[in-house]
C-alpha cells in the first residue's frame, strides 16, 4: 500500500492548515485511510447479487439515504420505537465498502454503502448486477456543508477557514470524492447503460416530496409498501423516524465517536448540521454563484440533471 501511495498525486489543503492531505486515485481525491480501504475492497470484496449499494459523493444526503434505506428494509423486524436507528448512527447501521476491514458485511442485511466513484467500484459489484441507489444534491449546498464538515474532522474552528478558498478548490475539482460533477456523471452514465439497476434520487426533490420519493425508493429496493402499510401510516412513520429533527436530537448522535477504533476521528454530531436546501445563499457572492452555475451547465450538458 505504501508503494501505491508513493506513486499517486497528492494535495494538502492549505485552508485546513495542512491538516488534510488527499490522494488522487483513478481520477478522484480520497482520504488516505479510506483509499487504502477502497484498494483493499477492489481486491477482495465479493458482491452478492442481492446486495443493494447506496452511493453518494460526501455531503450530498448520505446520512438521510442510509437511514431511510435501513428503515425500509428492516421495517418487519423493527418499528419506529425499536429501530437500531434510535441508538446507532445511520453510518454504523450499514457497512461501508471503504471500511470493510472494520465493518464486515451483515448476513441478513442486503445494504452496503460507498462514497467511491463508479469506475473505482470493485469489479464484483459490476459483475453481480446488484441494485445501485445514487443521491445527488445542489453543488452550492454541498460546498457549504463541506465547508463546515472538514474543519471539524481536522479539529479546526470553522471561523479560521476561508470559504473562498474552499470554493476555489471544489471549483477546481479538488475535494473529498471530487470532482463532484465527475462523480455524478459516472453513475449517470451507468444508469443509461443499466436502466432498471441504477436509480437517481435528488436531495431537494426528496425534501419537497418525501412520501412519493420514499415510496419510489422502497419499490426500487424490492421492499414495496403494501396497501395495508400505507393505510396504517408506515410510510409517514419511517419519514418521521429518519427526519433530521428526530435523528439530530437523539443522544447517540450528539456525542459518541463515529469510528470507535479511531478515537476522535469523527463525532456523530458532525453528520447533523442543518439539512436544509438553499443555505448557500448565506455564503455565495453573485460571482461565485454565476461561476459555479456556468460550470455545472457545461459539465452536465445533455444529461437532464440539474444541480443549481
Amino acid at each position: 500500500m505504501e508503494e501505491i501511495l508513493k506513486t499517486l498525486p497528492q494535495h494538502t489543503c492549505s485552508w485546513l492548515k495542512g491538516r488534510c492531505t488527499f490522494y488522487k486515485y483513478e481520477g478522484f481525491w480520497h482520504f488516505q485511510n479510506l483509499l487504502e480501504g477502497a484498494i483493499l475492497a477492489q481486491q477482495t470484496f465479493k458482491a452478492r447479487s442481492s446486495d443493494i449499494l447506496l452511493c453518494s459523493c460526501p455531503k450530498s444526503g448520505t446520512t438521510w439515504l442510509k437511514a431511510l434505506a435501513f428503515a425500509i428494509v428492516t421495517r418487519n423486524q423493527f418499528d419506529e420505537s425499536s429501530s437500531p436507528l434510535l441508538t446507532t448512527l445511520p453510518h454504523l447501521c450499514i457497512p461501508s465498502i471503504e471500511n470493510m476491514i472494520h465493518e464486515p458485511m451483515k448476513e441478513n442485511l442486503p445494504l452496503v454503502a460507498t462514497h467511491l466513484p463508479y469506475a473505482t467500484l470493485p469489479k464484483s459489484i459490476l459483475a453481480s448486477n446488484c441494485k445501485i441507489v445514487y443521491i445527488y444534491r445542489n453543488i452550492k449546498d454541498v460546498i457549504v456543508s463541506y465547508y463546515h464538515f472538514m474543519p471539524k474532522v481536522s479539529k479546526l474552528p470553522v471561523e479560521d477557514v476561508s470559504f473562498e478558498q474552499v470554493f476555489d478548490e471544489v471549483y477546481q475539482g479538488i475535494s473529498w470524492g471530487g470532482p463532484y460533477w465527475d462523480h455524478i456523471l459516472g453513475y449517470w452514465k451507468a444508469s443509461q447503460e443499466r436502466p432498471g439497476s441504477v436509480i437517481f434520487l435528488k436531495y431537494e426533490d426528496m425534501k419537497r416530496n418525501a412520501r412519493s420519493n420514499v415510496t419510489r425508493l422502497a419499490e426500487f429496493l424490492g421492499y414495496p409498501f403494501s396497501a395495508e402499510e400505507e393505510k396504517a401510516g408506515i410510510v409517514e412513520n419511517i419519514i418521521k423516524l429518519c427526519s433530521f429533527e428526530n435523528l439530530s436530537n437523539l443522544e447517540v448522535n450528539k456525542s459518541r465517536n463515529h469510528h470507535q477504533n479511531e478515537p476522535g476521528f469523527m463525532e456523530n454530531e458532525y453528520f447533523f448540521r442543518k439539512a436544509t436546501d438553499g443555505d448557500w445563499k448565506n455564503y455565495f457572492t453573485d460571482e461565485m454563484k454565476n461561476k459555479i452555475d456556468k460550470l455545472m451547465d457545461e459539465k452536465l450538458s445533455g444529461t437532464g440533471l440539474v444541480l443549481k
